[in-house]
C-alpha cells in the first residue's frame, strides 16, 4: 500500500494526516508546536512535535512509525521551510519530501487543491495564490512591526491606540478603553500599553483582544466598527494584490480565507463584499483545513489528484 503524509506545522500545535493512494485517510494525530529551528532548543522541539503527531497518526492507522515509508510527504511550516528540510529528512523516510510554508497548504486545503487565492489572518496576516499554470505569488506577511495589516495583533494595537487617544483627550469617545481595562485589569490605557511591552503579553496574547473590538462594534461602538472595516479592507487588498499577479482582469478566481480574525461576522461580511468587487472573484469558505491541504500536496508531489475520504473522527 502506497502511503502519503501531510503535516501542518504551526506555532500552537502540529497536525498530521496519513492517506492511501485512493485518498482514503487512514490516521490522524496532533502534537506540540513547531518552533523555529534557529531558536533556542528549536530543532529538538520540532523533532518532538513531528514525531509525536506522526506517531499518533501511525498508531491511529495501525502502522509502525519506525517502519513506515511514505511515497510522498508534505510539511507546511509556520515560519517558512528554509531551516527545516534537512532535519525533517532525517526524521522520516519519504520518496518525495516537500517542505513548504503554511500558506501553500492552507490554500490547497481551502480550495481542495484547485487554483485560487487565500488570505490568512490570525496573529499576523498575508495572502498567497496559485494559478492553473502552477505559478505562485504572495502579498504581506511582513511581521507585526512593518505589516500584518488586518490581523489580530493589528486590530488589538489599533484598539489600544484608540483607547489611549480617548484617555488623553485627543480621540473620539469609545467603549474600547473600558473593555480593555476590564479584560486586562489595568488601571489605565497607559498602564495596559506598558504591560503589552512585557513578556507577560506575547503577540499572540495581545492579538486575542481583537475579539473585544468585534463585540464593541456589535454593540454599536463606531470606533471599533471603523477598526474592523479598515482591517477587512486591508485583507481584501492583500487578496487583490495576489490576484493581479497571477490572473488577468475579469478571469474567474476563487478567493478563500482562513484564521481566527475571520470569526468576526462583521469583518468577514465586509471582506467578502470587497473581495468580490474585483470582476470574476468569488469568495468562498474553505473546503478543508490546512493539514488536509498538506496531504493533498503530498499527492500532488507524486503526480496524483485525489479527493480526500475522511469521516468526522479525523477532525483534529
Amino acid at each position: 500500500m502506497r502511503l502519503f503524509l501531510g503535516v501542518d506545522g504551526g506555532q500552537s500545535r502540529t497536525k498530521a494526516w496519513i492517506g492511501d493512494e485512493s485518498g482514503r485517510v487512514l490516521g490522524a494525530g496532533a502534537g506540540g508546536p513547531c518552533n523555529h529551528v534557529g531558536a533556542s532548543e528549536g530543532a529538538a522541539k520540532l523533532t518532538r512535535a513531528v514525531m509525536e503527531c506522526v506517531g499518533k497518526a501511525c498508531a491511529h492507522a495501525g502502522l509502525d512509525p519506525a517502519a513506515t515509508q511514505y511515497e510522498a510527504a508534505c510539511f507546511g511550516m509556520s515560519g517558512g521551510p528554509e531551516d527545516k528540510e534537512a532535519l525533517l529528512g532525517r526524521i522520516l523516510r519519504a520518496g518525495k519530501l516537500v517542505v513548504t510554508h503554511d500558506g501553500l497548504i492552507a490554500l490547497s486545503g481551502a480550495t481542495a487543491g484547485e487554483p485560487g487565492v487565500i488570505t490568512i489572518a490570525g496573529t499576523g496576516s498575508f495572502a498567497f495564490g496559485r494559478n492553473e499554470a502552477g505559478e505562485t505569488a504572495r502579498a504581506g506577511g511582513w511581521g507585526y512591526i512593518f505589516g500584518d495589516e488586518g490581523a489580530g495583533f493589528d486590530i488589538a494595537r489599533q484598539a489600544l491606540r484608540a483607547a489611549l487617544r480617548y484617555e488623553e483627550g485627543w480621540g473620539p469617545s469609545t467603549a474600547l478603553r473600558e473593555r480593555l481595562l476590564a479584560a486586562t485589569g489595568a488601571a489605565s490605557a497607559l498602564d495596559a500599553l506598558h504591560w503589552f511591552y512585557t513578556e507577560e503579553y506575547p503577540r499572540s496574547r495581545v492579538a486575542g483582544f481583537a475579539t473585544l473590538v468585534d463585540r464593541a462594534a456589535a454593540d454599536g461602538d463606531e470606533v471599533a466598527a471603523n477598526i474592523l472595516g479598515g482591517a477587512a479592507q486591508a485583507l481584501a487588498l492583500l487578496a487583490a494584490a495576489v490576484r493581479r499577479q497571477l490572473w488577468r482582469s475579469g478571469e474567474t478566481v476563487r478567493i478563500a480565507y482562513a484564521g481566527g480574525v475571520f470569526r468576526s461576522e462583521r469583518l468577514l461580511e465586509r471582506f467578502r463584499m470587497l473581495a468580490e468587487m474585483e470582476g470574476g472573484s468569488r469568495c468562498r469558505a474553505p473546503v478543508h483545513d490546512p493539514v488536509e491541504g498538506g496531504l493533498l500536496e503530498a499527492y500532488r508531489a507524486a503526480g496524483l489528484r485525489v479527493q480526500l475520504k475522511a469521516g468526522a473522527e479525523f477532525g483534529l
